[in-house]
């Protein structure tokens, strides 16, 4: 039978034009691999994909700055976009009142008026043993406990609780404690809210660094839009030698184990006439009662903008569903065990690669999703069967 789609002879087939896949193809393509980029929405770069919108660089699925201490993806990914020095400095909106983020001395002094880390220390200490005078013996038991064993009540009940909740659509008595196993706390006055040494954003935004890959090597890398690789699915196994897959692992394997749990999101963006609209490029809402978690103004990011013009979008948390994008892993005990059975098979079959924060069911940041694509390229190139996958170690 003719090929269909696999008419070049490709070495590769990659589902999904996110960072992970188009990452794997461009370094396919420097050791004269040929790769087909499949992806089902109408553009490259997954969630990190951006556009340009009076003079203002938009960050299409929410605020993406890239913040790292590994020397090697900061080396790498500044090969494609030249970075600006953004540091990202949130403020929290709890009920109009206004708390900077991360905890820090300038959150403790607005919360309680405390001026010194020893100040700050006690009024923690003392709500915190309240606290545990309440829990006994016991450890905490789900997400409110642990948080508040670890910050007391004042912090959690201000800039924590309705944020969290929201995010997950789940009382935090509900949420179990390992969520919140530890909080950034810092006793001096800085608001960096990454304590990261290499911060930044691409001046231009996202995509360009993902298309500059594929553009290097033209004559390797073809990319089709809008194609849905469970329409063919079989097809595309029968034609292709290895595919590399990014989507949910479990839609692959036909829900076979049990669906999985996602969290989803929605953004409303909105242009306004203004030069300024709030003042700072992330404000995070944190009472129960605002739908929306946080606002993003995007000239904020890297002050270009047209005059007269601003553009601002609002995160809605929202329950997942198989009709809506799956953002981000419900990671609890029984996530994982369903996630384990999948790993598993997926390890068997050696005509496929699973990769991406949906192939490999976790929460990745972008210089995790870097790093991650970096040992897949290693192991597939480099190591061979001497290679231990990471999922090896927690399946």
């Amino acid at each position: 039978m003719t090929n269909q789609f696999n008419t070049k002879n490709y070495d590769y087939l990659i589902v999904g034009a996110g960072p992970y896949g188009t990452i794997f193809a461009y370094e396919a393509a420097k050791r004269g691999k040929r790769s087909l980029i499949i992806e089902k929405r109408p553009y490259i770069g997954g969630n990190m994909h951006t556009h340009t919108e009076h003079g203002i660089t938009v960050h299409d699925f929410g605020a993406h700055i890239f913040h790292t201490d590994n020397t090697e993806v900061w080396n790498y990914i500044r090969q494609f976009a030249k970075f600006n020095g953004y540091q990202n400095q949130v403020v929290a909106n709890y009920k109009g009142t206004l708390y900077n983020l991360p905890f820090n001395m300038n959150t403790f002094y607005e919360m309680w008026g405390t001026k010194t880390p020893d100040e700050a220390k006690a009024e923690i200490d003392r709500q915190k043993k309240a606290a545990l005078s309440q829990l006994g013996d016991s450890e905490p038991r789900n997400l409110e406990e642990q948080a508040i064993s670890l910050i007391g009540t004042d912090i959690y009940n201000k800039l924590i609780k309705g944020y969290t909740e929201k995010q997950w659509g789940r009382k935090a008595t509900e949420l179990p404690a390992f969520i919140i196993k530890r909080l950034p706390v810092r006793f001096v006055y800085d608001n960096n809210y990454f304590n990261h040494r290499y911060q930044g954003i691409p001046i231009g935004g996202y995509t360009q660094i993902f298309e500059n890959m594929v553009n290097q090597f033209p004559d390797l890398i073809d990319i089709q839009f809008n194609q849905d690789f469970f329409e063919y699915k079989e097809q595309y196994i029968e034609e292709f030698p290895r595919i590399l897959y990014t989507g949910m692992i479990d839609q692959f394997f036909d829900y076979k184990y049990g669906e999985l749990e996602y969290r989803s999101l929605r953004f409303e963006h909105e242009v306004i006439k203004s030069d300024n609209y709030q003042g700072n490029s992330v404000i995070n809402y944190t009472d129960a009662q605002t739908p929306y978690t946080r606002v993003m103004e995007w000239k904020h990011f890297d002050d270009l903008a047209d005059e007269g013009y601003t553009i601002i979008t609002k995160e809605y948390p929202q329950e997942w569903n198989r009709s809506r994008e799956a953002y981000y892993p419900v990671n609890d005990e029984k996530n994982t065990r369903i996630y384990a059975k999948y790993a598993k098979e997926a390890r068997q079959n050696k005509q496929f690669i699973f990769g991406g924060r949906l192939g490999q069911y976790r929460y990745y940041d972008m210089d995790q999703v870097f790093n991650a694509a970096f040992n897949e390229v290693r192991h597939e190139f480099e190591l061979g069967d001497d290679y231990k996958f990471a999922d090896d170690q927690n399946a």
